[in-house]
C-alpha cells in the first residue's frame, strides 16, 4: 500500500484531474476507481465524488492499494524464437500480440506462451510479469528479450539501464527528412490531456529523459525506411519523438493520421529488427535479427513501386 498527500494551491479543478495531473503514472480512469473505492481523503474526510473541487489549501491523501497478482495460465501458443539458451530467450514477437496480462489482457499474451515453453519462469522479476525485460507495443512486432532466471534478469536490466544493451528499430515514417542521421533528445510523459497517450513533456512537468538515434535508410518518394536506435526506452519513444519531429510512423492509430497506402496494416510499421546484448553468465555478445513481417516488406516493396512510377 502506497499513500500520497498534497497540499493544493489555488487550482479550482475537479479532484479526478488534480490527482491526475499529480500523478502521472495513473490514468484519469484509474484515480476515478481509487475515488469510488474510497481510496481519496480531502481534508481528512472521505471522499467517493470525482467531481468535487480542489481548493487552495486542500489536504488531498490518496492510497493506493498493492496490486493483486494476476493468474497466470500456460497457454501453447506458438513461438518464433531466435535464440535461447539456460538464462535467457529472444523471441520474435508478432504483430497483435501483448506482452504481459493486465486488465482488459488476461489471456493470449507472450507471457501465457512462454510460461507453457517455460516451465521454471514465474517470479523471476515478479509474480505478474515473469522474465520480461523490456516492452513491445502490442503492434509493435520483433525481437524481445525474456529472462529464465533471476540472475539473469537483473543482469539484462542492468544493460538497458546502463545503455549497453543495442536496441535497433525499423520503421517507415511519413515524409522525407531533410538530413540523413539525427538524434531527438526530448523527454517524454504522460500526455496532459489524453491520458492514454504519451507525449513530449518538460522534465519539471513530470517527463522523463528520452534519447533516439535516427539514419535514413532508403526514400521512398514521400517516405522513408528509417532505422532508429534507442537509447532510452520511454513507452512510445520511437512513435512520440517521430510524430514530434513531423514524421510520424506509418500506420500509427495514435500519433499519425490514417492515411490509407493501398497495404493492410496490423499496426504501426515499427518492427525491433536487430537485438545485441551480453550474455549475463558468459560475458559473451548475442546478436539476434529479426526478420520483418510479410506486411512490412510488402509496404516497402508498394512504396517502391508507387516512388518509380513517379519519376
Amino acid at each position: 500500500m502506497t499513500e500520497f498527500y498534497f497540499e493544493a494551491e489555488d487550482t479550482g479543478e475537479r479532484l479526478d484531474r488534480y490527482l491526475a495531473s499529480e500523478l502521472p503514472d495513473l490514468s484519469r480512469s484509474r484515480v476515478q476507481s481509487l475515488i469510488e473505492q474510497g481510496c481519496v481523503y480531502v481534508n481528512n474526510n472521505e471522499c467517493t465524488s470525482k467531481k468535487v473541487v480542489v481548493k487552495s489549501g486542500d489536504l488531498v491523501t490518496i492510497t493506493i492499494p498493492e496490486a493483486q497478482p494476476l493468474e497466470l495460465e500456460a497457454e501453447n501458443i506458438p513461438l518464433d524464437i531466435l535464440y535461447e539458451d539456460d538464462q535467457l530467450i529472444i523471441l520474435n514477437k508478432a504483430a497483435g500480440i501483448v506482452v504481459h496480462p493486465a486488465p482488459g489482457h488476461p489471456k493470449g499474451t507472450l507471457v501465457n506462451a512462454l510460461l507453457a515453453h517455460c516451465p521454471n519462469l514465474p517470479g523471476i522479476g515478479g509474480v505478474q510479469r515473469p522474465g520480461i525485460v523490456h516492452r513491445l507495443d502490442k503492434d509493435t512486432t520483433g525481437a524481445i528479450v525474456v529472462a529464465k532466471t533471476e540472475q539473469a534478469h537483473q543482469h539484462l536490466q542492468a544493460q538497458l539501464k546502463a545503455k549497453t544493451a543495442r536496441r535497433e528499430y525499423l520503421g517507415i515514417v511519413y515524409g522525407a527528412p531533410k538530413t540523413e542521421t539525427g538524434t531527438i533528445d526530448l523527454p517524454i510523459g504522460r500526455h496532459p490531456i489524453d491520458r492514454k497517450k504519451m507525449a513530449v513533456v518538460p522534465v519539471e512537468k513530470g517527463g522523463r529523459e528520452a534519447v533516439t538515434h535516427w539514419q535514413a535508410q532508403e526514400r521512398l518518394g514521400n517516405y522513408t525506411l528509417v532505422c532508429f536506435q534507442l537509447e532510452t526506452g520511454r513507452t512510445h519513444q520511437i512513435r512520440v519523438h517521430s510524430a514530434q519531429i513531423g514524421h510520424p510512423i506509418v500506420g500509427d492509430p495514435i500519433y499519425s493520421s490514417a492515411r490509407s497506402l493501398g497495404v493492410n496494416l496490423s499496426g504501426q510499421a515499427l518492427h525491433a529488427w536487430r537485438l545485441k546484448l551480453q550474455h549475463p553468465v558468459t560475458g559473451e555478445y548475442i546478436e539476434a535479427t529479426a526478420a520483418p513481417p510479410v506486411e512490412f516488406t510488402k509496404l516497402i516493396e508498394a512504396l517502391r513501386r508507387r516512388s518509380l512510377q513517379r519519376m
